[in-house]
């Protein structure tokens, strides 16, 4: 794989979504090259893949999105990668509610977040051969209803060949087993259970594995201890905590007495 240091002057191509990751972003792909999952790390599940329907939204408002909701839509909006939020390429649209709910209930919240789909923007849902728009996107952010889990808004930004995208990554422990120092009795204080990477599009991780096989009591992993894809960037601190293997609880040593 080929990577080359990019110069400033390719943001007008590649948005920066905050002068600090502008300032932090070393590498990109080349244009000519597709990046593709590498053998080991783990790639999408086929089996979730899924083109989200929508239509058209005119307006914004509190208003119209609580009409859409009632007819069982989710007032959605498609941003122009990272920095769309501050006023690029945009389009209002609804989702179908019983869609997301079915995807974010199936997949995670998390995992969802982490994913990459196609988006068809249609006249209207039935509709098979007037289509606006086909695009692939990631959710950005889904807002659920606190009692009910009900999705009560959707973001997406479009993830065209070659974007390079702030995504949240979820951790999934592997190792419990035949930990050292879970064996011992001690137990794992889990202090995140996402990381922040800037991901070439192609190559977004639907999650990644944190081996805890060989941890022993008192030690740690830190962020630059995770194993990803080299075209990643890791957005945190590399000494950053991601779990630690403590110590018996207080309330299990007053039992052994």
């Amino acid at each position: 794989m080929f990577l080359y240091r990019s110069l400033l002057t390719k943001a007008i191509h590649i948005r920066p979504y905050s002068q600090a990751a502008a300032l932090a972003l070393q590498v990109e792909p080349p244009e000519s090259q597709v990046l593709t999952y590498l053998e080991g790390f783990p790639r999408p599940d086929p089996k979730y893949a899924e083109t989200i329907l929508a239509v058209p939204r005119a307006s914004s408002g509190k208003n119209i999105s609580a009409k859409e909701r009632k007819v069982g839509r989710v007032p959605s909006i498609v941003f122009e990668q990272e920095d769309g939020q501050h006023g690029g390429n945009k389009r209002l649209v609804s989702v179908r509610t019983n869609q997301i709910r079915k995807l974010v209930n199936q997949l995670g919240r998390s995992f969802f977040l982490s994913r990459l789909f196609d988006l068809e923007v249609r006249s209207d849902f039935e509709s098979e051969t007037d289509l606006i728009e086909k695009v692939r996107v990631l959710p950005r952010l889904v807002h659920l209803h606190a009692g009910t889990d009900a999705p009560l808004n959707v973001t997406f930004i479009r993830a065209p060949l070659h974007a390079l995208l702030k995504v949240n990554v979820p951790l999934v422990f592997r190792g419990e087993d035949i930990s050292p120092g879970l064996r011992k009795g001690s137990y794992l204080n889990t202090i995140k259970r996402t990381a922040k990477f800037l991901c070439p599009a192609d190559v977004i991780p639907p999650y990644i594995d944190v081996d805890l096989s060989e941890l022993d009591v008192g030690e740690k992993l830190v962020m630059g201890d995770l194993k990803v894809h080299p075209a990643l960037m890791l957005l945190h601190p590399k000494e950053e905590p991601v779990c630690k293997i403590m110590g018996s609880r207080v309330s299990d040593q007053k039992k052994s007495k």
